[in-house]
């Protein structure tokens, strides 16, 4: 049963993207000088000076090939398409890999990461859904580009670094490209990566899933390096069960559902009712404070948890969750939103991260999806 505090929230939080947060991240967020988008608007809703990072590049390319299922009747192809050829034209070096940082309209250096290829090729399976008849290709060339792991996953590019969190995002765009109709190239990726969370990533013992691992994927030896983010357990276990879903995988469902019994127990505030931000190796707290992006996978995977399982359980959960998001937006410019509730329960005074534009839009997306 849906509570009815979702239903309205729901309506609240589809109005206020369409109507307010949309055109805000178009008219003020697009940089109509050097190209791209801004990674910050201050909270009158003037642009931050400072470098422009490729996946905020590829979010707001992904945001704006959404737009029109939400029914913003604004440029919206004119706004993806104004990310992704930033992305090709002061982005791409050579070899086809994407650099991590743009300043000053040129190409601040030649370092890549993993992450920043994962969006890019989630934005491209988002512009593919819409029609860009390109988007496939240059995908699948960049994903041929990615140094894979023999024991599964892929390398950190540069360093070699093995870190879960760039390997859930190859998943997510793995998942988003079955949903655009790719090849099974793309169906092979999700695979591979449900089966590197399974097998490698999740701690047996305590059914979580850890941020930094030594060769091999093994644990850090030093439970001090151990680090578990509950919002990171909910993302996972909302792609694992979208995996499950498409593959009929049932220990995907049950990891997934375990990820989030940890998360609740031992990363939900009850008095704040909301996800914090970061536990240690034995789950105890170490970042009491709770940004804004943990609240929309809490509200993603317990919608979908209530959904497959029936268990009334995961709607009060979706709707504390969707919930907790308000006071976020509550912000004097209509459009943006604070991005860090302080363990003292005061927001920091910052400005409004365009990074966190694309976990409100496939929340409120999810939220509208469930719900009809």
């Amino acid at each position: 049963m849906t509570p009815p505090t979702l239903l309205a929230i729901r309506d609240r939080l589809a109005g206020w993207l369409v109507r307010d947060a949309y055109p805000i991240w178009w008219e003020a967020g697009a940089d109509r000088i050097d190209g791209g988008f801004h990674d910050r608007l201050d909270l009158s809703g003037r642009p931050v000076a400072g470098l422009k990072r490729a996946r905020v590049q590829a979010r707001q390319a992904f945001c704006f090939a959404r737009a029109a299922e939400f029914g913003w009747g604004g440029p919206w192809r004119e706004a993806m398409a104004h990310g992704l050829d930033f992305l090709t034209s002061r982005r791409r070096r050579p070899d086809g890999l994407y650099r991590a940082f743009v300043g000053g309209g040129e190409a601040a250096d030649e370092a890549v990461d993993l992450y920043d290829q994962a969006f890019v090729l989630l934005a491209l399976a988002a512009a593919a859904r819409v029609g860009d008849a390109e988007a496939a290709d240059v995908a699948a060339g960049l994903l041929r580009r990615l140094p894979a792991h023999p024991l599964g996953g892929f390398r950190g590019l540069g360093e070699g670094a093995l870190r879960a969190n760039p390997n859930m995002h190859l998943f997510e765009a793995a998942l988003a490209w079955m949903e655009a109709g790719g090849g099974e190239i793309w169906r092979a990726l999700a695979e591979g990566q449900a089966r590197l969370a399974l097998d490698r990533l999740i701690d047996p013992v305590t059914g979580a899933l850890g941020e930094d691992f030594a060769e091999g994927w093994r644990a850090p030896a030093d439970p001090a390096d151990r680090r578990v983010e509950p919002g990171h357990q909910f993302e996972w276990a909302w792609l694992l069960m979208r995996w499950s879903g498409m593959s009929g995988e049932p220990a995907a469902l049950a990891a997934a559902l375990r990820l989030m019994d940890v998360a609740e127990a031992a990363g939900a505030d009850p008095a704040r009712r909301v996800a914090i931000n970061l536990l240690d190796g034995a789950l105890k707290p170490l970042d009491g404070a709770a940004r804004l992006w943990p609240q929309t996978e809490r509200l993603k995977a317990a919608l979908l948890a209530g959904q497959i399982t029936g268990d009334d359980r995961w709607p009060t959960v979706a709707g504390e969750a969707a919930e907790s998001l308000i006071p976020y937006l509550e912000v004097s410019t209509p459009g943006l939103w604070r991005d860090v509730l302080g363990s003292d329960g005061v927001f920091v005074v910052e400005p409004a991260k365009a990074s966190s534009f694309y976990h409100l839009v496939v929340a409120i997306g999810e939220l509208r999806g469930s719900m009809g």
